[in-house]
This record gives C-alpha cells, sequence and structure tokens, in this order.
C-alpha cells in the first residue's frame, strides 16, 4: 500500500514538473520573440532591439541629415537605451508568474534536512553602466582579476572592439 502511494506522489511530482518544463518553455520562446522600437528626433531616427537589447535595425528619415554627427549619435544612443529598458521590462513582466511560482515554493532546507540555503550564498550582480566608454563611472578598484591581458578563446572577429 506504502508503495503505491509513494508511486501514485512520484507520478503526480513528474507531471507536475512536466506542465512546469513546457511553462518554461513557452515563457522563453515569448521572450525571445521580444523586440522594442523607440524613436527620437522627431521620428527621424528610429532603433529596434531584440529581447536582449542588442539593435537589430536602425532607420534614418530622410531629413536626419538636418541633424549634425552628435547629434545623430547622441540620439541612437539614448534610443537604444530606452528601448532596451522597454523590452526588459516586458520581460521581467512576461516572467513574473513564474518567478512568483518560484517564491511560493518552500526552501531546501524545509524540505530537505541538513541542506544549506543556497539562496543567502548566491552573489547579486551589479547593475551594468550604461555611462560611455572611458567616464568615470567605468573605472574600478579591482580592474585587473588576473584575466587583464588574456585573450578570448575562438575565431577572431572582423570587427574590432573599441572597450579595451
Amino acid at each position: 500500500m506504502v508503495n503505491e502511494r509513494l508511486q501514485a506522489d512520484a507520478a503526480m511530482m513528474m507531471e507536475a514538473l512536466s506542465e512546469q518544463m513546457l511553462g518554461i518553455a513557452k515563457i522563453q520562446r515569448d521572450r525571445a520573440r521580444l523586440t522594442a522600437t523607440v524613436t527620437a528626433c522627431d521620428k527621424r531616427i528610429s532603433v529596434t532591439v531584440n529581447a536582449d537589447g542588442i539593435l537589430i535595425e536602425t532607420r534614418f528619415a530622410d531629413d536626419v541629415s538636418d541633424l549634425s554627427y552628435d547629434e545623430i549619435a547622441a540620439a541612437i544612443t539614448e534610443a537604444v537605451q530606452a528601448a532596451a529598458a522597454q523590452v526588459g521590462e516586458r520581460g521581467r513582466r512576461l516572467m513574473a508568474p513564474l518567478r512568483a511560482r518560484k517564491d511560493r515554493l518552500p526552501p531546501l532546507p524545509e524540505l530537505i534536512e541538513d541542506m544549506p540555503d543556497f539562496r543567502s550564498v548566491i552573489p547579486v550582480p551589479p547593475p551594468v553602466s550604461i555611462a560611455p566608454p572611458n567616464s568615470p563611472e567605468r573605472r574600478y578598484d579591482d580592474e585587473d582579476a588576473g584575466f587583464g591581458d588574456a585573450e578570448p578563446y575562438g575565431r577572431r572577429s572582423m570587427v574590432r572592439d573599441h572597450d579595451e
């Protein structure tokens, strides 16, 4: 009788886990499809970013040449940052039900005796700066963490990175 009860409980848990995984996959798929478009300079500049905040399209109106290069550059930077913030918020809203469900689960130490609570030791990532390169906000005391001159592994790109 006990064995049947354990099998039923295990089957129920596996079904719940399967439903959870399907829900996660749907949320991930929906998030991957997110984009945000922002216009600047009286709609002379339009930028679109993907779910990761990566610029995927830039469009200029015919009268964009009325602007200086500095105005165009500043407007694109500001518009991409605004679009990234929008798509980030949409992604957070999409993930909210999943986070709420996770928050309702009891901590592991409540389920398994003597299990440490790993949530207390997970480092929280610092906010990512949107300041331009070489600005005071981007200067850190711990610049060289042992990887200062390391070359990235893999194929070399034809595009040069300028954040060195």
